[in-house]
């Protein structure tokens, strides 16, 4: 009998490694670079608000309206408490796999999706402020600002097709488990992943800007 080939390994971030898993598919082997790719999701108007950041000439230190440790500290608890909301109960309590919905499941993955978001956006706010009060920082605080109005709405449409293919996945783990019962708990277990590597994507901005201010 002749062995099935077997799909090589996916490489790149942990995110898309783990959705091309689940939706059993493999990624392209060529990729545009980055400067393409971002020529591709900018219009004139961001291309030129992106430029005029760039050009900028530094501007006067603010006051500071928070303390870095403060900062850092506040950058951390949020951190945690999205990650203990992915992890918490409703994910992983138990059910009968026969009466499993996705519709719960969809509305879980979007309510963290929209905690995350929020969180996000209100913690560079605030890390922005703060480099915009420590001398040379203005600039990046101008770019990180012009780069987060050019790329969130691409960013959005992306990361809501995370819902539909953890469906896609839900129907397929039900489908093959036939009279399986385990199916379910290996759904939460790629749900839960899924998330957790989707917080530490949009966090990212957030930990750049956290690094800038530490060396500040």
């Amino acid at each position: 009998m002749a062995q099935a080939a077997l799909r090589p390994p996916v490489r790149g971030p942990t995110f898309i490694r783990l959705l091309a898993r689940l939706a059993e598919t493999d990624l392209a082997p060529a990729r545009p670079s980055l400067p393409d790719r971002l020529g591709q999701w900018l219009d004139w108007k961001h291309a030129l608000a992106l430029a005029a950041a760039l050009d900028a000439r530094p501007a006067e230190p603010a006051i500071a309206a928070v303390a870095p440790d403060d900062l850092h500290a506040e950058c951390a608890r949020a951190r945690e408490v999205l990650t203990a909301a992915v992890e918490d109960a409703p994910l992983l309590a138990p059910a009968a796999p026969a009466e499993a919905d996705y519709a719960a499941f969809r509305q879980l993955c979007l309510s963290r999706q929209r905690a995350t978001q929020a969180a996000v956006g209100r913690l560079r706010g605030k890390l922005r402020d703060a480099l915009a009060a420590s001398p040379g920082m203005g600039q990046l605080a101008e770019v990180d600002a012009a780069m987060e109005v050019a790329i969130t709405p691409r960013e959005h449409t992306l990361l809501a097709k995370v819902p539909e293919l953890l469906g896609q996945r839900f129907e397929r783990l039900r489908t093959a488990a036939d009279t399986s019962t385990t199916w379910l708990d290996s759904f939460r277990r790629d749900m839960r992943s899924v998330l957790l590597a989707e917080l530490d994507l949009r966090f990212q901005p957030v930990d750049a800007l956290l690094a800038a201010l530490r060396t500040s």
